[in-house]
């Protein structure tokens, strides 16, 4: 198995939101795709709904029913992460954005690392410098932060440490059609703390009454030509995934831009997580935004 040719099997930690989009584009893509999650149970309810969204593509016309078949084949669970590394040669990490808790999974698999694989995290913004300091994991973990849906956000930023090799994160960028676009290695890397900056302020601005959410998106979306403004933006990423992440960037950098808005946890407190949850700054009835 050579790290620097097309890669073959992609083992994937953590069937959430960005688990999923990244499991399904893959398997499109070629990869043999293992899902590993809590439990097999967990892992099998994230491939339902991948097979879900599967149902919805072809009806739409996104893929052919061949195409279709051939990635339903690669997509499988693992029944642990042992058994799913076997014959993968690229591993991602794509669990909630908590250091402790990729941390501490990290360091489990410490006794699993092997030069023969690419490891790999799906932070949107912890210094990948940090992680492996606090997992004590012994080979580079490369930064490889990926926006959903992956289809359609075809970019990636690339995190690493000095010196370390990233033609084989290249290789697989390329392997899965996104352009790459290299970060430093600090938090936010750039593209969270552009887009926290930016959704943090229209919040305010709600709080504070000085707009509505639909006003506040619709400048930016027709003004600046952004495919959705940032409140509409934050409920599909999720208010809880953006209070986490807000939460982290002002206690690593003291940064008030970073401060998370009083309706951001109020919200997050009584379960308006955004699309995922029906509510947010909007009502998402059915998994789309009621206008």
């Amino acid at each position: 198995m050579t790290l620097l040719g097309p890669h073959r099997g992609l083992t994937i930690l953590g069937p959430g939101t960005l688990g999923l989009a990244v499991a399904q584009w893959a398997a499109e893509c070629g990869l043999e795709v293992r899902l590993v999650g809590r439990t097999p149970g967990h892992a099998a309810q994230g491939l339902a709904s991948v097979q879900s969204r599967w149902d919805v593509s072809l009806r739409k016309g996104r893929i052919q029913a061949e195409a279709l078949a051939l990635a339903r084949a690669r997509l499988r669970i693992g029944e642990s992460l042992e058994e799913a590394l076997q014959g993968s040669d690229v591993f991602l990490e794509t669990l909630p954005e908590s250091v402790e808790l990729k941390a501490s999974a990290w360091a489990n698999l410490s006794s699993l690392a092997t030069r023969d694989v690419l490891w790999a995290t799906g932070s949107s913004g912890i210094p990948v410098s940090e992680l492996r300091a606090r997992s004590g994991f012994p080979l580079p973990i490369l930064g490889f932060h990926l926006f959903v849906p992956v289809h359609h956000r075809r970019v990636v930023e690339l995190v690493s440490e000095p010196g370390t090799d990233t033609r084989p994160a290249l290789g697989l960028a390329k392997q899965l059609r996104l352009e790459v676009i290299p970060a430093p290695d600090q938090p936010g890397y750039l593209a969270s703390r552009l887009a926290m900056v930016q959704g943090l302020e229209a919040m305010r601005m709600v709080e504070q009454g000085q707009g509505t959410p639909s006003d506040i998106d619709a400048l930016m979306a027709i003004g600046y030509g952004h495919p959705c403004g940032p409140l509409e933006l934050s409920d599909r990423v999720g208010l809880d995934l953006r209070l986490a992440i807000a939460t982290s960037l002002y206690e690593r950098t003291a940064n008030p831009a970073f401060a998370p808005p009083t309706i951001l946890k109020q919200k997050v407190a009584r379960g308006e997580l955004g699309r995922k949850s029906g509510q947010g700054f909007y009502a998402w009835p059915n998994g789309s935004r009621a206008e």
